[in-house]
């Protein structure tokens, strides 16, 4: 075979390479049937109520008429909500927290974009813009009542007249079941993304009665847009300190529960909590108790997902009252305040000063809700590190650029040993040669014979390996970190690049914005051909790099060392601009460093004659003989 057939070979099996790659990390996004999501958006089902105590307790799906809910839902009285971070309303239906939008999020760059919408109701189009997904709280009886007499989804509350809910004026709502027992839900709300339900009954009748609270967070269908392999996007759940993450196409794999449908049951004896985690926003409902069940469930028939929480019953005497707590986070994945609420400063803040407030209740590992990956110790760290640079140089790309220059600067000893012995292995590389001609096809004397020469010369040939092994879970943990946390949402650099979360926008299929012409979008298939500037100081930065040495004398892995730049050019293309300007500061920093080791050890890089061999072998022409 040819030289060229091979070429041609190599060059499809590397791009082969890539797609795969591509699909991996990046997956279409789930199709929903147009009629299946409009049936859903138009009259979602209602949420089943769980029915019985806790624990155990027993759950039975008694959805009512979709047309009848979507209907009393889209014809409830609202109460609105002003914070300085949120915007929405409460629906006296229930009493369910079913509208909520972000005021610091737009769905766009475009400040005049809408509002990043967490939760929507069922039912009514101007509220409706999204799939249903919201949260619900009330009670199931256990004895003494019966299913109508306890607070449920259909349950009209009632407001005072003019009630808002801020965080100055927490929202007090009524209703009496007309036997007896009189109900009360305060909600409160904090300045960031914590509400505060706390449910009171207070038993007027003759006898005692026996209820137990549950908290229901319901999502139909599951949320547009890309999901990706390496981002846990689904249920999340704390009990007992451990935490789980369910996908959402494992929560429909769920087995069979008598009484439940397709369910998994937890039992928690410690501070937990449960609920849905996107990328960037998160709903999670946080029992202030020790005891209670956790299910995630999801109903088939109505595409319909679910987290509840359902704590112990209690029992009421005649003329008694009694309260239970429920806060429910509902916002943005910010780490600050999600640490906040854990109220656990950990080692390192506490060594700087940082304590427990002892008046305000813990959520166990609550930061754990961010996907920090296989990695967690390096990402965790290296996030706070990246905050704090954020903090001192204002600007997120710089703060990318300063921890990456610390990053290498703590690898430097070993980069330093590996750089040394690349020097050495260029220095015997006569010697390597004389011995290849020596033995020629004999390749146990080949193996012992070079093994002689490194330990004559003191070479350690696996030192060079030693820093690209440690900078793959350093990569991945960056990955991580620009990838999920929402401090880069939207976050600016210079010039072009308004979003480090986003691909860079520009292209050369446009000529950079200088041609009239529409570029593939984000996401597309063809955006891979689609090349921004980042990308391509990226496959630059790789080329540059490897020309420190002169290129293998192998002819398969000459090819597929001129490759790689080119293919990772495409390959990251795509990702993140964060990451793109991390790989471009770690490629520089690389060669500046290998550059200078080499020099101080009397081998000075010879960069400009490894490029004019490299275009001399593939135009195959002989290099001048010395």
């Amino acid at each position: 075979m040819d030289s060229q057939n091979k070429n041609l070979m190599l060059a499809t099996v590397l791009s082969a390479l890539v797609i795969v790659v591509w699909t991996v990390f990046f997956p279409p996004a789930t199709p929903v049937a147009p009629e299946e999501e409009a049936a859903t958006l138009a009259t979602g089902p209602e949420t089943a109520a769980p029915q019985g105590a806790v624990p155990p307790v027993a759950a039975t799906a008694t959805p009512a008429v979709p047309e009848t809910a979507a209907a009393a839902v889209a014809e409830a009285p609202r109460v609105t909500i002003d914070t300085p971070e949120l915007t929405g309303s409460i629906s006296l239906m229930g009493a369910r927290l079913d509208d909520l939008s972000l005021k610091k999020y737009h769905v766009s760059l475009d400040e005049s974009s809408a509002l990043v919408r967490l939760l929507a109701p069922v039912g009514g189009t101007e509220l409706n813009a999204e799939k249903p997904y919201y949260v619900l709280n009330g009670w199931s009886p256990v004895a003494g009542l019966t299913a109508a007499q306890v607070p449920g989804p259909k349950t009209l509350w009632t407001a005072p007249e003019g009630a808002k809910l801020t965080p100055e004026t927490p929202l007090v709502l009524t209703w009496d079941n007309g036997v007896g027992q009189t109900f009360t839900r305060t909600i409160a709300v904090d300045t960031q993304y914590l509400f505060t339900v706390t449910d009171t009954v207070a038993n007027n009748g003759t006898a005692p009665v026996s209820l137990a609270p549950w908290g229901i967070i319901a999502r139909h269908g599951i949320p547009d847009g890309r999901h990706v392999y390496v981002l846990h996007e689904g249920a999340v759940r704390m009990t007992d300190g451990k935490l789980e993450e369910i996908k959402y196409k494992n929560i429909t794999k769920m087995d069979e529960v008598a009484g439940e449908g397709q369910a998994e049951i937890l039992t928690a004896t410690q501070n937990g909590w449960a609920g849905f985690t996107d990328k960037y926003w998160m709903t999670t409902l946080i029992p202030d108790v020790n005891q209670f069940t956790s299910v995630v469930k999801y109903v088939a028939s109505a595409d319909l997902y679910q987290t509840e929480t359902r704590l112990p019953a209690s029992v009421v005497d005649a003329g008694a009252t009694t309260s239970v707590t429920t806060r429910l986070f509902a916002g943005a994945k910010e780490w600050e305040a999600i640490a906040h609420y854990q109220n656990d400063p950990g080692w390192l803040d506490s060594l700087l000063g940082d304590k427990v407030d002892p008046d305000r209740p813990q959520v166990t590992r609550f930061v754990d809700s961010i996907d920090w990956g296989w990695y967690y110790f390096l990402t965790k760290p290296m996030f706070r590190l990246l905050h704090w640079l954020h903090a001192v140089l204002g600007n997120m790309g710089w703060a990318i650029i300063a921890l990456t220059v610390i990053i290498k600067l703590i690898v430097f000893p070993l980069a330093r040993t590996s750089y040394i012995s690349m020097a050495k292995m260029k220095e015997i590389q006569p010697k390597m040669e004389e011995l290849k001609e020596r033995v020629k096809d004999d390749k146990q004397a080949m193996q012992r014979e070079m093994m002689a020469l490194y330990k004559r010369e003191k070479i350690n040939p696996a030192a060079g390996c030693l820093p690209v092994l440690l900078q793959i879970p350093i990569f991945f943990s960056l990955y991580k970190v620009i990838y999920v946390t929402i401090e880069l949402y939207h976050a600016p650099w210079i010039g072009w690049i308004k979003d480090l979360s986003a691909p860079d926008p520009s292209s050369i299929l446009n000529l950079f914005g200088l041609l009239p012409i529409a570029t593939p979008e984000p996401g597309s298939m063809l955006f891979v051909l689609s090349l921004g500037v980042l990308p391509i100081l990226l496959g630059i930065s790789m080329w540059f790099q490897q020309k420190l040495n002169p290129a293998p004398t192998d002819p398969s892995q000459a090819m597929i060392f001129a490759w790689m730049p080119w293919i990772f050019m495409f390959m990251l293309g795509s990702f993140a601009s964060g990451l793109v300007l991390y790989w471009i500061a770690n490629n520089t920093i690389t060669f500046i460093q290998q550059y200078s080791i080499m020099t101080l050890h009397g081998k000075r890089p010879d960069i400009f004659g490894n490029i004019v061999a490299s275009f001399r072998k593939k135009s195959g022409a002989e290099p001048p003989k010395k």
